[in-house]
């Protein structure tokens, strides 16, 4: 009895010993499996803000004009040298998941459709296969995979809110379609600018008419286009003499509309 007892313990304990092994091992794997989906959640978060830490932009020498992306808040702003097109995204690992495109509807050059018509189907409605290279965190590379299997390097630079480290104020800025004679540093060309405010969505103050001495960042005058902009305008900490202290940047193009 008491040599039986002996065994009937020793196997007691070496069951106990093998649970608390297992559990132990199930715990392990499930830690590493937590740990696995923190580590790719941090992944898509870093990816997600290094892509809205750039301005993207591709060009080749037969193109009329680069296209440009730009992301931030769960979307992707395209221009691609007329229309403004915006995509709502997600970003994955490897792919970023896009859904419709929304467009402006000017209408432009020939040449300059057929890019924005390749640019809008680069992302609308699918999974865009891409790649993020970061060995030169000045100049990184963003590879995506058109539909037809052709890889687009677009080059980054970094944002405004990079460049000038800060905050922007908002500023809604309507520009005349013609620019007029002026006299900074020396005689120019001035873009006309007011400013216009809103409030939920309805036009509430309006401006007086000035000349604009600088430049906006991103913004490409046509002449006979009348353009309401969005811009962000950040302080500069160090401002050359001949420079204002803000800098205006385009964010979005509200109306666009020729005038005749």
């Amino acid at each position: 009895m008491k040599q039986r007892f002996i065994f009937s313990a020793l196997a007691l304990t070496l069951a106990t010993a093998l649970t608390a092994c297992q559990s132990t091992s199930q715990t392990a794997t499930e830690a590493n499996n937590n740990n696995s989906s923190m580590q790719g959640a941090q992944m898509m978060q870093t990816k997600a803000q290094m892509l809205q830490s750039y301005v993207w932009t591709y060009q080749t020498t037969n193109m009329p004009s680069a296209i440009i992306l730009k992301f931030q808040d769960g979307r992707v702003g395209i221009d691609a040298g007329c229309n403004g097109m915006g995509i709502d995204i997600q970003v994955d690992d490897q792919v970023i998941k896009a859904g419709n495109v929304m467009s402006t509807m000017k209408a432009c050059e020939p040449s300059v459709m057929k890019q924005e018509q390749m640019a809008g189907k680069l992302f609308a409605n699918r999974d865009v296969p891409y790649e993020l290279d970061l060995a030169n965190l000045n100049k990184p590379v963003l590879i995506l995979t058109t539909t037809e299997g052709q890889k687009l390097r677009f080059t980054g630079e970094p944002n405004a809110e990079m460049k000038y480290k800060g905050e922007a104020e908002i500023q809604f800025l309507e520009i005349a379609p013609e620019t007029k004679t002026c006299v900074g540093v020396a005689p120019m060309q001035c873009l006309q600018v007011r400013e216009i405010k809103y409030d939920d969505g309805k036009k509430v103050a309006v401006g007086e008419w000035s000349n604009f001495y600088g430049e906006i960042e991103g913004y490409q005058h046509q002449q006979g286009i009348r353009n309401i902009v969005r811009v962000k305008r950040f302080t500069r900490t160090n401002p050359a003499a001949d420079q204002s202290k803000y800098a205006y940047v385009h964010d979005l193009t509200v109306e666009a509309e020729q005038v005749k």
